[in-house]
């Protein structure tokens, strides 16, 4: 047996990024609490740094290293890409609320860092293994995270809450995964599609471990996706947690889970399409259902953005259940669209908060537009992308997803996700309503001229600009996939 040298290169910006957090944790001990805003400067370089990278080295073919463990192809570049310049935008967002409630320490952006790298190596997993250890490096990062405010009761009892349910899904994702290794005798992706090919056509009993292994994945997925009938955990720590890592796990982590479906589900067990669209069909119909109608009666916006969350998890599992290249390439465009329009959402809450007062309730919008009319635009755009109201991108999103539905003949579910979304767009217009025809309560003056102002703005501008010049994201998820 020889040893090869692996390829580094295509494993450079996640090489890079794990220096950099190392580094980082070893500096904030010797950063004063005055000076924190060092701690943050480093970990926005780290981010972009690893961004320039992943862009730089980005190839059109696919390329594996690492015993095949770890692969580097256009769809992780994209995923990866779209990951990182997310959780920057998170960070900034962050800071102002963090550095108001003396909760501005080092471990938040350590913690962050280190999620985002598994993050990353979810996106790149081309092994059982390699997909399981990004998965619980991300997982055990924002335990962390939820219960970051030692103080708040409300916050430790969701991270034990999100900590016993999380592992229960973890367990059921490994056991799956061991059947299936079990059965195919590989942990590669590539080598369980061909096990598969082979279990299926020999033997009765191989045929039905299969289907069992295969619950188990989709039960595990469906957790970390927050689909129901496994999305219990979802509205308990999108409201407990602080709101700079509700922020967090509402963004990025979702392009992750949708990462991890597709290589999973498709690249490893693509044979055994016509078992789990069925599974996720059902998923699909729950979340749209489950999402859209509870949203309606919340009245904390966290909250009623968990439910929501939901709701999109449901379109975003239709393109997937499609079993199509459009859909899957649909899915990809409504996850990230998603992403971006749930990080301005969750921005503008942390914007309109501050010492002493949380914006979490959905009448702290009330008057915003006689406040200030220009982000009261944005946050009605970033609400009528949820709605896919045209001409915002989530529009769009919810067109590419419907469409490729349509073209597998599932007309009903189609038609059935219409009617959940004008259901749904009651709760996103009703913020709308607060904001434009109601009278303040709270008249405390906005921030002016920080960086989050011009971030934010940005975020809601590239949501109608993405809207009315879809081509170009569309084309990308495509040659993506």
């Amino acid at each position: 047996m020889t040893f090869e040298i692996p390829d580094f290169v295509p494993i450079i910006p996640e090489l890079f990024l794990l220096g950099m957090a190392c580094a980082i944790l070893v500096a904030d001990l010797f950063i004063p609490q005055a000076r924190r805003d060092i701690t943050y400067g480093l970990t926005q370089f780290t981010l972009l740094g690893t961004f320039a990278l992943t862009v730089i080295l980005a190839a059109p073919e696919t390329r594996l290293t690492f015993s095949d463990s770890f692969v580097a192809d256009p769809m992780s570049d994209l995923l990866k890409s779209v990951v990182l310049l997310i959780s920057a935008a998170v960070f900034l967002y962050s800071r102002p609320y963090l550095q108001s409630r003396n909760l501005h320490k080092g471990e938040f952006y350590v913690l962050g860092l280190f999620g985002v790298l598994g993050m990353l190596i979810m996106i790149s997993a081309h092994s059982l293994l390699t997909l399981y250890l990004g998965l619980e490096l991300l997982a055990l990062c924002l335990y962390a995270l939820v219960a970051f405010d030692r103080d708040s009761t409300v916050a430790s009892e969701s991270a034990m809450k999100y900590f016993v349910l999380g592992s229960i899904a973890s367990g059921m994702l490994l056991y799956g995964m061991s059947l299936l290794y079990g059965i195919t005798g590989t942990l590669d992706i590539a080598g369980v599609t061909q096990g598969v090919v082979a279990a299926a056509a020999g033997s009765a009993d191989h045929g039905i471990a299969l289907v069992f292994a295969l619950a188990f994945v989709v039960v595990g997925l469906g957790f970390k996706l927050g689909a129901v009938p496994f999305h219990m955990w979802l509205p308990d720590v999108y409201h407990g947690a602080p709101t700079p890592v509700t922020l967090f796990i509402g963004a990025a982590p979702k392009i992750a889970g949708f990462a991890i479906a597709m290589r999973l589900l498709v690249d490893g067990l693509g044979p055994l399409h016509g078992d789990w669209q069925g599974m996720l069909l059902i998923l699909a119909v729950l979340s749209l259902a489950v999402g859209n109608v509870v949203a309606i009666a919340q009245t904390n916006i966290k909250r009623m953005f968990a439910y929501s969350t939901i709701a999109h998890v449901g379109f975003i599992v239709m393109g997937l259940m499609s079993g199509t290249e459009a859909g899957y390439a649909a899915a990809m465009f409504y996850v990230i669209v998603y992403a971006i329009t749930s990080a301005g959402a969750f921005g503008m809450v942390l914007f309109l908060s501050r010492k002493g007062f949380e914006a979490d309730n959905i009448e702290d919008f009330k008057g915003l537009n006689d406040r200030s009319p220009w982000f009261a635009f944005i946050m009605l755009l970033l609400m009528f992308s949820m709605a896919g109201v045209p001409p915002t991108v989530g529009f769009y999103a919810k067109l590419a997803v419907l469409q490729s539905v349509v073209q597998v003949e599932f007309v009903w579910l189609a038609v059935f996700a219409v009617l959940m979304s004008v259901i749904g767009a009651f709760y996103y217009l009703r913020v709308v309503k607060y904001m434009y025809f109601d009278k303040p309560t709270d008249t405390a003056p906005l921030p002016q001229g920080t960086g989050i102002n011009v971030v934010l703005s940005i975020n809601g501008l590239l949501v109608i600009g993405l809207g009315i010049f879809p081509g170009l994201l569309m084309a990308l998820t495509a040659a993506a996939r």
